[in-house]
């Protein structure tokens, strides 16, 4: 069996846990077929998120195994996004003006993929990565020293032994996807120097809901943290969350500072984010996802009928791991979008999305077809999408599906 179901909460161990919504079934979000393959070998998963009252949890109620999840030949790279680029090298100067970061230090990120994020400490410090993707042997081709494996206990005793304790440890878009998350801080918290800094990055309850960002939940996601749950689980384990903001990337995520306890003055502004979430995300907002969330479906798929009535042409624009998400939960397949585009270099191109029967294609072809609309699926960064199109020629109309669809000429 390639997935296990979960009655409990992930942090707290409560099997006290309420339904908040079910987004059917849905495949791994980076599950590729090329075209012309058969895709009978589509594996579809039960999508449901849960809460839990105790630690304030929001999770998927089925763990899927990380090799399906995560396969060697993940597709994934941070480096290409310049959102992401601009995060990394934000974050980066940030560390080395919040703490006393020496040449002997040691900077370790988990999930570090192509080393993006690493790229902005290699001359500043020791750095080392982690991950279990054939990606990783970009970075270690950029002088990254990266370790091609999932992080376990064992792997944080061995790294212990070789390179010593860590001064700051980074998880940006990956503490949300590991299982086992209790074992995962044991090794954090033994791997930390005294006056060691955990910073992680993860998807934010509070604008997942605010924004209707249904779409960001698939089975890479195990749990959707709130400051409140993060305040849970860290404390659980020793750890005191010292800093915390609101960042772009992903359409809205939270960065979060946490230390071992009583070594750095906790910063005003995360009260204030705590505050925001006690008085408004667990009130209305968690229990009216639902209604947004089937309100949304009703309203694109109505907007697309009305389109296609008219014969026009649709084409998709780039295929993150959201629009997966968003295509098998509204039933949308090729006689609604017929293609979906990526730039040339993806490594997504000459396949079908994940789920369907739609092509994706060198963005190229955009130019040459000219179709009537073209269907922005990373909707979070439309702005700067559509301005890129319409330099490179586009002269069709775009469609924004969330937070509410509308169309822009």
């Amino acid at each position: 069996m390639n997935y296990k179901k979960i009655d409990k909460c992930q942090i707290s161990g409560s099997k006290k846990l309420e339904m908040i919504l079910s987004l059917g079934m849905i495949p791994p979000v980076n599950q590729m077929f090329k075209i012309g393959e058969k895709n009978s070998k589509h594996l579809f998963f039960p999508t449901e998120i849960y809460y839990s009252p105790v630690s304030k949890l929001v999770q998927l109620g089925i763990i899927v195994d990380k090799k399906v999840l995560f396969p060697k030949e993940y597709p994934y790279t941070s480096s290409t996004t310049k959102i992401l680029r601009d995060n990394f090298e934000q974050l980066s100067e940030e560390v080395f003006s919040k703490f006393k970061i020496t040449k002997n230090d040691l900077v370790l990120d988990i999930g570090s993929n192509d080393g993006n994020l690493l790229s902005n400490f290699k001359t500043r410090t020791r750095i080392l990565g982690i991950t279990p993707e054939n990606i990783g042997k970009l970075a270690i081709e950029k002088g990254i020293p990266t370790i091609l494996e999932y992080f376990t206990k064992e792997l944080s005793n061995n790294i212990k032994k070789k390179y010593g304790s860590a001064k700051i440890i980074t998880a940006t878009n990956v503490f949300a996807h590991m299982d086992n998350i209790d074992e995962i801080l044991n090794s954090i918290y033994y791997l930390l120097d005294d006056d060691g800094v955990f910073i992680s990055e993860s998807h934010y309850l509070n604008t997942l809901i605010e924004k209707n960002q249904y779409d960001t939940i698939y089975h890479e996601h195990l749990r959707y943290y709130s400051l409140l749950s993060l305040q849970y689980l860290f404390h659980k384990h020793n750890l005191e969350i010292i800093s915390a903001k609101q960042i772009d990337t992903h359409g809205g995520s939270i960065r979060v500072y946490a230390s071992k306890k009583n070594i750095y003055p906790i910063e005003s502004y995360y009260k204030e984010l705590i505050d925001h979430e006690e008085k408004n995300l667990y009130c209305d907002e968690l229990y009216n996802f639902k209604s947004k969330v089937e309100d949304s479906k009703t309203n694109i798929n109505s907007l697309l009928s009305q389109i296609k009535i008219n014969d026009f042409k649709i084409y998709g624009i780039s295929a993150p791991s959201r629009a997966t998400t968003l295509l098998n939960y509204l039933n949308i397949r090729a006689n609604i979008i017929e293609c979906i585009l990526e730039i040339e270099g993806s490594k997504k191109i000459n396949f079908y999305l994940p789920g369907t029967d739609i092509p994706i294609y060198n963005e190229e072809k955009l130019y040459t077809d000219q179709p009537d609309y073209a269907f922005i699926f990373s909707w979070h960064i439309s702005d700067e999408i559509i301005n890129n199109l319409r330099k490179k020629g586009y002269k069709g109309k775009f469609i924004i599906p969330l937070p509410e669809p509308k169309i822009i000429e």
